[in-house]
Protein backbone atom coordinates (compact mmCIF):
# COMPACT_ATOMS: atom_id res chain seq x y z
CA UNK A 1 0.00 0.00 0.00
CA UNK A 2 1.36 3.43 -0.90
CA UNK A 3 1.57 6.32 1.54
CA UNK A 4 -1.23 8.09 -0.32
CA UNK A 5 -3.48 5.03 0.01
CA UNK A 6 -2.59 4.74 3.70
CA UNK A 7 -3.50 8.39 4.24
CA UNK A 8 -6.80 7.90 2.45
CA UNK A 9 -7.56 4.80 4.51
CA UNK A 10 -6.75 6.68 7.72
CA UNK A 11 -9.04 9.58 6.73
CA UNK A 12 -11.80 7.11 5.88
CA UNK A 13 -11.44 5.36 9.23
CA UNK A 14 -11.44 8.69 11.09
CA UNK A 15 -14.57 9.84 9.24
CA UNK A 16 -16.36 6.55 9.95
CA UNK A 17 -15.49 6.74 13.65
CA UNK A 18 -16.52 10.40 13.84
CA UNK A 19 -19.85 9.67 12.12
CA UNK A 20 -20.55 6.86 14.58
CA UNK A 21 -19.51 8.80 17.69
CA UNK A 22 -21.34 11.97 16.64
CA UNK A 23 -24.47 9.85 16.09
CA UNK A 24 -24.14 8.18 19.50
CA UNK A 25 -22.98 11.10 21.63
CA UNK A 26 -23.54 14.25 19.61
CA UNK A 27 -20.98 16.58 18.10
CA UNK A 28 -20.30 18.70 21.18
CA UNK A 29 -19.81 15.65 23.42
CA UNK A 30 -17.28 13.99 21.10
CA UNK A 31 -13.65 15.09 21.24
CA UNK A 32 -10.81 14.47 18.82
CA UNK A 33 -9.31 12.27 21.55
CA UNK A 34 -12.50 10.14 21.55
CA UNK A 35 -12.27 9.74 17.79
CA UNK A 36 -8.56 8.92 18.00
CA UNK A 37 -9.23 6.22 20.60
CA UNK A 38 -11.94 4.67 18.42
CA UNK A 39 -9.58 4.49 15.45
CA UNK A 40 -6.49 3.48 17.42
CA UNK A 41 -4.56 6.65 16.66
CA UNK A 42 -3.20 9.52 18.68
CA UNK A 43 -5.14 12.77 18.96
CA UNK A 44 -2.27 14.43 17.08
CA UNK A 45 -2.72 12.02 14.17
CA UNK A 46 -6.44 12.81 13.96
CA UNK A 47 -5.73 16.54 14.22
CA UNK A 48 -3.25 16.22 11.34
CA UNK A 49 -6.14 15.18 9.09
CA UNK A 50 -8.96 17.18 10.66
CA UNK A 51 -8.14 20.26 12.68
CA UNK A 52 -10.20 21.95 13.88
CA UNK A 53 -12.96 19.45 14.61
CA UNK A 54 -15.32 21.53 12.45
CA UNK A 55 -13.50 20.17 9.38
CA UNK A 56 -14.74 16.69 10.31
CA UNK A 57 -18.33 17.92 10.52
CA UNK A 58 -18.00 19.75 7.20
CA UNK A 59 -16.65 16.66 5.46
CA UNK A 60 -19.45 14.51 6.89
CA UNK A 61 -22.07 17.06 5.83
CA UNK A 62 -20.85 17.44 2.24
CA UNK A 63 -22.33 14.20 0.78
CA UNK A 64 -25.58 14.86 2.63
CA UNK A 65 -25.76 18.39 1.20
CA UNK A 66 -25.07 17.08 -2.31
CA UNK A 67 -27.87 14.51 -1.96
CA UNK A 68 -30.18 17.25 -0.61
CA UNK A 69 -29.52 19.40 -3.68
CA UNK A 70 -30.31 16.40 -5.90
CA UNK A 71 -33.53 15.77 -3.96
CA UNK A 72 -34.63 19.39 -4.18
CA UNK A 73 -33.78 19.57 -7.88
CA UNK A 74 -35.69 16.43 -8.80
CA UNK A 75 -39.21 16.33 -10.17
CA UNK A 76 -41.72 14.03 -8.50
CA UNK A 77 -44.99 12.70 -9.85
CA UNK A 78 -46.82 13.65 -6.68
CA UNK A 79 -46.47 14.44 -2.97
CA UNK A 80 -46.28 10.75 -2.05
CA UNK A 81 -43.31 10.22 -4.36
CA UNK A 82 -41.55 13.22 -2.83
CA UNK A 83 -42.29 12.07 0.74
CA UNK A 84 -40.95 8.59 -0.06
CA UNK A 85 -37.74 10.09 -1.52
CA UNK A 86 -37.44 12.41 1.48
CA UNK A 87 -37.77 9.47 3.90
CA UNK A 88 -35.10 7.55 1.96
CA UNK A 89 -32.78 10.57 2.12
CA UNK A 90 -33.42 11.10 5.84
CA UNK A 91 -32.80 7.47 6.77
CA UNK A 92 -29.68 7.24 4.58
CA UNK A 93 -28.19 10.30 6.28
CA UNK A 94 -29.61 9.84 9.77
CA UNK A 95 -26.28 10.07 11.59
CA UNK A 96 -25.58 13.37 9.87
CA UNK A 97 -29.15 14.54 10.48
CA UNK A 98 -28.56 14.02 14.19
CA UNK A 99 -25.46 16.18 13.95
CA UNK A 100 -27.41 18.90 12.16
CA UNK A 101 -30.55 18.77 14.29
CA UNK A 102 -29.02 18.48 17.73
CA UNK A 103 -25.71 20.24 17.43
CA UNK A 104 -26.14 22.87 14.75
CA UNK A 105 -29.58 23.99 15.85
CA UNK A 106 -30.83 27.53 15.90
CA UNK A 107 -31.31 27.71 12.14
CA UNK A 108 -34.09 30.27 12.46
CA UNK A 109 -31.72 32.71 14.18
CA UNK A 110 -28.61 31.83 12.16
CA UNK A 111 -26.69 34.74 10.66
CA UNK A 112 -26.17 35.07 6.90
CA UNK A 113 -23.42 32.85 5.52
CA UNK A 114 -23.51 30.44 8.47
CA UNK A 115 -24.16 26.68 8.34
CA UNK A 116 -27.44 27.40 10.11
CA UNK A 117 -28.56 29.60 7.24
CA UNK A 118 -27.88 26.75 4.78
CA UNK A 119 -29.83 24.35 7.01
CA UNK A 120 -32.74 26.81 7.20
CA UNK A 121 -32.72 27.19 3.41
CA UNK A 122 -32.81 23.42 2.87
CA UNK A 123 -35.58 23.03 5.45
CA UNK A 124 -37.67 25.79 3.88
CA UNK A 125 -37.27 24.33 0.39
CA UNK A 126 -38.28 20.87 1.60
CA UNK A 127 -41.29 22.41 3.32
CA UNK A 128 -42.29 24.24 0.13
CA UNK A 129 -42.11 20.96 -1.84
CA UNK A 130 -44.29 19.30 0.78
CA UNK A 131 -47.01 21.94 0.96
CA UNK A 132 -46.90 23.90 -2.31
CA UNK A 133 -46.76 27.62 -2.99
CA UNK A 134 -49.88 28.76 -1.12
CA UNK A 135 -50.67 26.09 1.46
CA UNK A 136 -53.81 25.99 3.54
CA UNK A 137 -53.50 25.98 7.31
CA UNK A 138 -54.08 22.21 7.27
CA UNK A 139 -51.36 21.65 4.64
CA UNK A 140 -48.90 23.77 6.65
CA UNK A 141 -49.60 21.73 9.76
CA UNK A 142 -49.19 18.46 7.85
CA UNK A 143 -45.91 19.70 6.36
CA UNK A 144 -44.45 20.54 9.78
CA UNK A 145 -45.74 17.24 11.16
CA UNK A 146 -43.92 15.33 8.41
CA UNK A 147 -40.68 17.23 9.03
CA UNK A 148 -40.97 16.70 12.79
CA UNK A 149 -41.70 12.99 12.37
CA UNK A 150 -38.67 12.58 10.13
CA UNK A 151 -36.36 14.62 12.33
CA UNK A 152 -37.18 12.89 15.58
CA UNK A 153 -37.90 9.55 13.96
CA UNK A 154 -34.33 9.22 12.69
CA UNK A 155 -32.56 11.00 15.54
CA UNK A 156 -34.13 8.85 18.25
CA UNK A 157 -33.87 5.49 16.47
CA UNK A 158 -30.25 5.25 15.43
CA UNK A 159 -30.17 1.87 17.16
CA UNK A 160 -32.80 0.38 14.83
CA UNK A 161 -32.12 -1.17 11.42
CA UNK A 162 -32.44 1.23 8.48
CA UNK A 163 -35.08 -0.91 6.77
CA UNK A 164 -37.31 -0.84 9.86
CA UNK A 165 -36.97 2.93 10.22
CA UNK A 166 -37.53 3.53 6.49
CA UNK A 167 -40.64 1.35 6.29
CA UNK A 168 -42.22 2.74 9.44
CA UNK A 169 -41.46 6.37 8.63
CA UNK A 170 -42.70 6.01 5.06
CA UNK A 171 -46.00 4.57 6.28
CA UNK A 172 -46.35 7.20 9.02
CA UNK A 173 -45.45 10.24 6.93
CA UNK A 174 -47.61 9.24 3.97
CA UNK A 175 -50.55 9.10 6.37
CA UNK A 176 -49.98 12.67 7.56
Amino acid sequence: MTTLEQGHDTRTRILAAARQLFAERGYAATSLADIAAAVGLTKTAVAYHFHPKDRLAAELLAPCADDMLDLLGAEFADRAAFVTALVDFTVRHRAVIRLVMEDLGGADDAPPGSPGEAIRTFRDEIFAKLVGAEPTAEARLRGWAVLGALQWGVVQTLDLPEDTVRTTLTTATLAI
